[in-house]
């Protein structure tokens, strides 16, 4: 038996049930199939819905194992949770962690549920309803619905119109396929996965119907496919217009009506002049043909595009796919939750052909001083990101198009994230850091020092407390030199009461007790001793490796006479 803090209130992976009248076996298994369904979590027998503690029934047996059995017997496929005794105020509890299952689980008895938020942002046990199973599956990447071929839809469904732009994106489009140009339309088909072939018959996948479907077919076979752009001043609504079109059509549509809204604010650098648009335009298209593509096309709910007065809003129907999270959206292997619609972008030349489309979306930002893509009110059903549109910080462009030119290329993401986080924070560590670039601190270590090196970043201190600010010249180049100076001189006199007290406390102290406490390396110990003698705070002792320092007698306190 552990003791162990427990949450304090119920979310989407936390359950509380009461044992006080013995749960029955049946809601206990209801409860664990609906976090199974979900994302997984744990279940706190023993605990009130508000979260009072009152403990098992005295009739649950000490050993608590025969629940694991339990739960296996009576779930289909078997669902295998781990069960731990807790003791709590005196009172015995049960935590019965359930992992999140791909395969959809089931009671014994055929009941489905699954755990959700509800509309009042309590969770709640729903029925799980066959027609959302698809949903769930391709979320595991277990099957890929744009490849599925469309009960009742036949190669009439087709327009030939939306073919024809089809064909012309790969004709103009520099980044497409150029080995489609000159297939037949069969061919073409079969090369994009818009029908499958079957006895010698061809028959439409979704994508097919997606791709270049006729409107009145995609109403009628995918009535969950659905596009809206809005342009929002505060309350009102400027513009407020939907589109059940061909995806082919629809990604023409929104770059015609973005180019509306999507204003440039010029400078001039040296005899150039600049056009800094409120997103830059590639980073724009990835993030809304991104959308288009991972959206889950058996949820209800349009993918939306709305320009706000301060930001950009992007979302569509379907949260994440298993395994992409929001500490790994940079690091993670590409997990397409529609395969075939995701590869034929790319050959389309409509998203990032490497699949690292959210690289894109990033550097676009910050490159022009702007903060990072907000992808944190995305839930479980539905991915939304947020774009500031806010004027650029020009100071911040000129100096990454100087530090472009000098190195002869684009500044890579992790530069940029490294430059961004150190201009909103001032300082911060390595492991800081780290989360900003969604790496290990090992890994942010090896990105970190050659920035340092090349001056773009300044290191302070050594090991573990070793800390990063943005360097003088990168200072001076943004015109913040006084915040530099600033910083800087906050720093050194820091540094300087630090080692002051130290000395008052043991009467006197060593270069190696500076490296410990300022986490200097032991030639900044050794510089920063040699001032404090040099302005007559203290006095050097000894020579050489019996060197020591004490207060001088100018800062000794005056004894009473």
């Amino acid at each position: 038996m552990t003791r162990r803090s427990i949450p304090t209130a119920e979310t989407l992976t936390v359950e509380f049930k009461s044992d006080r009248s013995v749960l029955s076996d049946d809601d206990l298994i209801e409860a664990l199939i609906c976090l199974a369904n979900a994302e997984g979590g744990t279940l706190y027998l023993g605990v009130e819905n508000d979260g009072r503690i009152t403990g098992l029934h005295t009739s649950r047996p000490a050993d608590l194992s025969g629940l694991v059995a339990l739960v296996a017997n009576r779930t289909v496929p078997r669902l295998q949770v781990d069960v731990q005794q807790l003791l709590q105020s005196n009172m015995r509890l049960a935590a019965i962690t359930v992992p999140c299952s791909p395969e959809i689980i089931a009671r014994s008895d055929g009941l489905v549920k699954r755990r959700r938020i509800g509309g009042n942002g309590q969770p709640e046990c729903v029925p799980f309803l066959p027609h959302e199973y698809p949903s769930r599956r391709a979320d595991f990447r277990l099957i890929d619905m744009s490849a599925e071929v469309m009960a009742d839809a036949t190669l009439n469904d087709f327009d030939n119109l939306q073919r024809a732009r089809l064909r012309a994106v790969i004709a103009s489009n520099p980044r497409s396929d150029k080995s489609l140009v000159g297939l037949s339309d069969e061919q073409l088909d079969g090369a994009l996965s818009l029908t499958v072939t079957r006895n010698g018959q061809r028959f439409p996948t979704l994508l097919g119907l997606l791709l270049i479907g006729r409107t009145d077919s995609l109403q009628r076979l995918v009535p969950t496919h659905e596009v809206l752009f809005q342009v929002l001043d505060g309350t009102r609504v400027k513009v407020n217009e939907g589109s059940r079109a061909a995806l082919i059509e629809i990604v023409e549509w929104l770059d015609l009506l973005s180019r509306g809204v999507n204003t440039e604010q010029e400078f001039n650098e040296g005899l150039f002049r600049i056009g800094v648009a409120r997103v830059e335009v590639d980073a724009l298209r990835e993030a809304i043909n991104n959308a288009l593509v991972h959206r889950d096309y058996a949820r209800r709910g349009p993918v939306r595009v709305c320009w706000q007065k301060h930001d950009l809003i992007i979302s569509n129907p379907g949260g994440f796919v298993d395994g992409v999270n929001l500490g790994n959206l940079l690091t993670t292997e590409p997990r397409p939750r529609n395969p075939a619609l995701a590869d034929a972008f790319k050959r389309l030349g409509l998203v990032d052909r490497t699949g690292r489309g959210v690289d894109l979306i990033y550097t676009g930002l910050l490159r022009f001083g702007r903060p990072a893509p907000d992808y944190s009110q995305s839930m479980s059903d539905l991915v939304k990101i947020s774009i500031s549109i806010e004027p650029a910080d020009l100071a911040f462009v000129r100096m990454v198009l100087d530090e472009e030119a000098r190195q002869n290329g684009h500044l890579p993401v992790e530069t940029l994230l490294v430059l961004t986080a150190l201009r909103e924070s001032r300082r911060l560590s390595g492991e800081a850091l780290s989360a900003h670039l969604q790496c290990t601190p090992s890994h942010t270590i090896k990105l970190l020092e050659p920035l340092a090196e090349s001056g773009l970043i300044q290191a302070h201190g050594v090991g573990r407390g070793r800390q990063y600010t943005l360097s003088p010249l990168v200072y001076k180049k943004l015109g913040q030199g006084v915040a530099y100076t600033r910083q800087a001189g906050f720093d050194e006199l820091q540094q300087v009461e630090l080692i002051r007290n130290l000395v008052r406390q043991q009467k006197r102290i060593k270069r190696e007790d500076v490296i410990a406490l300022c986490r200097l390396s032991p030639r900044q110990a050794s510089h920063k001793l040699d001032q404090m003698v040099a302005s007559g705070v203290l006095e050097r002792q000894g020579k050489k490796r019996g060197t020591y320092y004490t207060l001088a007698a100018s800062q000794l306190p005056l004894k009473n006479t």
